[in-house]
């Protein structure tokens, strides 16, 4: 559905027509744009935009079926880029992911907003109390939507970084770490680390093309250059994020690592201790096994003292067992 749809000139909100050719037109008679905000539409809801603003069909079918990795792609019309906003839950202690896609032209910008963690709202009333970023232009827009998008990043890995401390806290204590859930904690936190790289990392290479910063160092069409400073700290601050999700993911593997080379000393120090019991509880079965075979010439069966001299015997041979694995730590 539509969320919003207003004309903006010189950096402010006006009203304008209800079609959108006719807004079209008399944002570019006036030097303005159109901005239309769209929250996840149904074809035939998206196929009026699409035949006012001549999008193109292949960014389109993108736009309805989200699912996208972050991109840039260029058409003759038109510019289409895909965000993926990041929220963090906190009561689940989770990373989910939204989808915001931007056609953007000479004088309009459609935006799609998929899931909730889309923050398209907050950067309009943003833009709306900046007028003279809003002035610059389709670009402003652009702009501000990375910036808001690559912060939140920023926040999110800080909240991932306090959950790491925590998940280390529990391996490396005492007794928590032998916990039979902390493995699959550790799992569904390298998960999680796994949606954010993707939100994260795709967004590279088109936030470089903004930049001005590729390879190439050619300007993308319908964004203005004067605005390429403003992508390249945007840029900056991606890369600080990539960097912080990359030592997530080293250190989330080292702690599973370390989890489980406890879990084997731990397996270890009970195969040891069942080892030393099977071999104390293997003495006095053997003596009574060997009595108990009722063979009628056998020493000392005659003998007073035989039955406890034989249960002294055997608790002797336990003892002395006993102190022997005690003393290399078996036991």
């Amino acid at each position: 559905m539509i969320v919003d749809c207003a004309v903006y000139r010189d950096g402010h909100r006006t009203e304008g027509p209800e079609d959108f050719s006719d807004a079209l037109a008399e944002a570019r008679a006036a030097g303005g744009f159109v901005w239309i905000g769209l929250h996840e539409p149904t074809e035939k809801e998206f196929d009026h935009v699409t035949h006012e603003f001549g999008l193109h069909q292949l960014a389109v079918e993108d736009a309805l079926k989200a699912h996208q990795r972050p991109k840039l792609e260029i058409y003759d019309d038109s510019l289409f880029l895909v965000f993926k906003p990041v929220v963090y839950e906190t009561e689940s202690d989770a990373v989910s992911s939204g989808e915001v896609m931007v056609f953007l032209g000479d004088a309009f910008v459609v935006t799609v907003r998929h899931g909730e963690g889309a923050p398209l709202a907050a950067v309009r009333h943003r833009l709306e109390h900046e007028p003279q970023l809003l002035a610059k232009g389709p670009t402003a827009v652009v702009y501000a939507i990375a910036d808001a998008t690559v912060d939140h990043y920023l926040d999110v890995a800080t909240e991932l970084q306090t959950d790491l401390e925590e998940l280390e806290a529990e391996v490396f204590s005492p007794d928590g770490g032998g916990s039979r859930h902390t493995a699959s904690r550790i799992y569904r936190f390298k998960r999680q680390i796994l949606e954010f790289r993707r939100a994260t990392g795709p967004l590279g290479p088109p936030l470089t093309r903004l930049a001005g910063t590729s390879l190439s160092g050619a300007g993308v069409p319908f964004v203005d250059d004067r605005a390429r400073p403003f992508f390249r700290d945007v840029s900056d601050h991606l890369m600080r994020v990539n960097e912080s999700v990359e030592g997530l993911d080293r250190l989330v593997t080292d702690i599973l690592s370390a989890h489980l080379a406890q879990m084997s000393v731990r397996q270890n120090d009970d195969m040891r201790k069942i080892s030393a019991w099977a071999a104390m509880a293997a003495i006095p079965t053997m003596i009574a096994g060997i009595y108990g075979m009722n063979f009628e010439h056998m020493p000392e069966l005659r003998w007073v003292w035989s039955y406890p001299a034989v249960i002294a015997l055997m608790a002797g041979l336990e003892v002395l067992l006993y102190r022997l694995f005690k003393h290399r730590g078996w036991l």
